[in-house]
């Protein structure tokens, strides 16, 4: 017993003898602790200040990544799958954020939630939003209910666009063009008038596409799935007085093309065209010790699906107009109470509602709506930090809920941050489970406890660090598809539990002239129905991914980098024809190799190259559908002024 103690005795003093070693170059450089971020606590802390995993996609990075659409970029983070970030251009894709069902991440544009209230989950199509608008983007992993309410239950993903940043006003254009006859080009105009900044981003982006749909026939002729996208943001911000401000945001896109029938299966005559428009304002007040914010935002989508008779659809045609409408108020208060407290306490209105008209389902106009009060307390105290917080809802169909938030931190020598969480998160059903032909009024929201821990541990200040996460989930009433043998043929219904677990850990290198990380994130769970029989996994989400991250600038002018991912097995659904049972198909693993290349010309001039898929692999991100083969995107950035 005495051997033992002194051993762990000596080990603990060798492990602080490190820590200060290496915090000894901790004042020498910035450190990667002190990158402030705002979606963890919805106010500007330090990481090293927050008990939570925020991943950044930074401005960089973006840069890098102008050949991919968001899904793709996305879709290289550790922790985030984006099942059919490289279907064909235009097909849907979903994003399971460390092994949660799609749904349960929040999307949030500056800050404002954006959902579709006429999809089957709510969630916003990111493929809408295209990457040459981005300034960066924040991933919070983890329970963000306390602070964002309902569909936050596995984390948020804040997408930052360009903001202006200095005097006078500058534009660019950009043109790329690639691989499936895919052709973009894009316009910007930022910078700052005075009080007034200004930031206009203009895309358009045309594919001939592939066909999406697998053929098996062995008889080809499937038609290709073409895209068109046209697209626009603007933001403003304008200084009233040294301690008022105004900003407005406004993002629309517009999308078009063909669709196949279904998996496996062509259609010559399915086409689709859908709007987004995104629409908030906001005002900030800022105060002796803190600031208040008011913002209101309006999401509205509008999806429009057209079929012709033909043999595919057994000369049916088929046709369908949805309006999804999602109405957003919210005020927000920051204070510094003192020299241990800060408060952020806030009050929001949510209003949802949808019309959808079709062939086969039609839901007249439904709505619903939920208001919420929240407060999160930070304690801070040299090492020691602490987020305590509660959020009160009240839904107009289901009524009351509450979600707690308890999250202390310890900081060791400056640099090793050790945390955990233990958290509740709730989503309420969407208006297509309540109200369509294969809804249920009585369904209640699903309900979900997060336990979180881990460390953050900056090895060398800006150099090396390492992070792990690890997490578990057990979620109540989860709403699931039940498929019946007689029409309508299913219904949702609310199922008893659904348990995950995982990990992921991320260990990131940064020197003069070569940034790197490599990352391996393992996730598994199973879901079970009312009667508490287990019906499936985790659909299309990944046991195991892992990867690296290369980048190098070779010269000043120019840089080259690598993205390798490996995807491990999945499992996807298939339907029984008769009994419409749902059966079990297993997705192969699949490993992906990407490289891209940047070179500055001169100070106006900026040319790029991306090469996806080096190794030309063959797989399916779901099950009747074709993923991209070896792709590249080149193209030039012109600086006008």
């Amino acid at each position: 017993m005495k051997k033992n103690y002194v051993n762990v005795v000596a080990g603990l003093g060798l492990v602080q003898l490190a820590l200060l070693n290496t915090a000894a170059h901790a004042q020498e450089k910035n450190r990667a602790l002190d990158t402030v971020v705002v979606t963890a606590t919805r106010s500007p802390k330090k990481l090293s200040e927050t008990g939570r995993v925020v991943t950044i996609i930074s401005a960089e990075q973006i840069n890098r990544s102008q050949g991919k659409s968001l899904p793709e970029l996305l879709n290289t983070v550790p922790g985030v799958t984006f099942s059919g970030a490289n279907n064909a251009p235009g097909i849907s894709s979903a994003v399971y954020l460390n092994g949660a069902s799609t749904g349960n991440t929040l999307v949030l544009i500056d800050g404002f939630p954006v959902n579709n209230a006429g999809s089957i989950d709510g969630s916003y199509d990111l493929n809408a939003f295209p990457v040459d608008q981005i300034d960066h983007i924040e991933i919070l992993k983890g329970s963000g209910s306390t602070l964002y309410g309902s569909d936050a239950v596995a984390g948020v993903i804040n997408i930052i666009t360009k903001h202006a940043k200095k005097q006078g006003l500058n534009s660019s254009l950009q043109l790329s063009g690639g691989s499936y006859n895919t052709f973009k080009e894009s316009a910007a105009v930022i910078g700052k008038l005075k009080n007034t900044g200004i930031a206009v981003n203009l895309s358009n982006t045309d594919s001939r596409g592939f066909p999406a749909a697998t053929d098996t026939t062995g008889k080809g002729g499937f038609r290709n799935d073409d895209f068109h996208q046209r697209s626009a943001s603007v933001n403003l911000e304008q200084k009233v007085t040294d301690k008022f401000s105004l900003n407005g945001n406004l993002q629309t896109s517009y999308n078009k093309g063909h669709l196949p029938y279904s998996a496996f299966t062509n259609d010559k005559n399915y086409t689709y065209n859908n709007t987004f428009l995104f629409a908030g304002i906001g005002a900030k007040m800022l105060l002796k010790k803190g600031d208040f914010k008011f913002n209101v935002s309006q999401n509205d989508v509008w999806n429009n699906y057209n079929d012709l008779p033909n043999d595919a659809n057994f000369n049916t045609p088929y046709h369908a107009k949805i309006k999804g409408r999602i109405t957003n108020a919210e005020a927000i208060f920051n204070y510094g109470l003192n020299k241990y407290l800060d408060i952020t306490s806030g009050a929001d209105f949510k209003y949802s509602g949808t019309d959808q008209i079709g062939s086969y389902d039609t839901i007249p106009h439904v709505n619903n709506n939920i208001v919420s009060a929240y407060t999160s307390l930070f304690f801070k105290s040299d090492i020691f930090h602490m987020e305590l917080g509660g959020r009160y809802n009240h839904h107009s169909r289901y009524g009351d809920n509450f979600t707690y938030t308890i999250n202390p931190s310890l900081l060791l020598a400056d640099q090793f941050k050790l945390f955990a969480t233990v958290a509740s998160a709730f989503k309420a059903p969407t208006l297509y489970q309540l109200s369509s032909q294969y809804g249920n009024e009585s369904l209640k929201p699903e309900t979900t406890t997060s336990y979180e821990a881990g460390f953050d541990w900056e090895i060398i200040s800006n150099t090396l660090s390492f992070n792990s996460l690890f997490y578990k989930r057990d979620t109540k009433s989860v709403i699931y598809f039940n498929s019946l043998p007689d029409p309508p043929y299913g219904k949702y219904e609310n199922g008893a539990f659904e348990h995950d677990k995982g990990f992921e850990s991320t260990l990131t290198f940064k020197a003069n002239n070569i940034t790197a990380s490599a990352y391996v994130a393992y996730v598994t769970g199973s879901q079970t129905d009312a009667q508490g029989k287990v019906t499936n996994g985790l659909i299309r989400r990944p046991k195991n991914t892992y990867g690296f991250n290369v980048n190098y600038q070779v010269i000043k002018s120019l840089s080259v980098g690598v993205n390798y991912k490996y995807t491990g097995d999945r499992t996807d659904n298939s339907f029984d024809p008769v009994t419409f049972a749902p059966e079990k198909v297993t997705l192969k693993h699949y490993n992906l190799i990407d490289g891209h290349i940047l070179y500055q010309v001169c100070k106006r001039v900026q040319l790029f190259g991306d090469l996806n898929n080096i190794l030309n692999q063959k797989y399916s991100d779901w099950l009747g559908y074709r993923t991209m083969g070896i792709n590249f995107t080149g193209g030039l950035k012109y600086q006008i002024n």
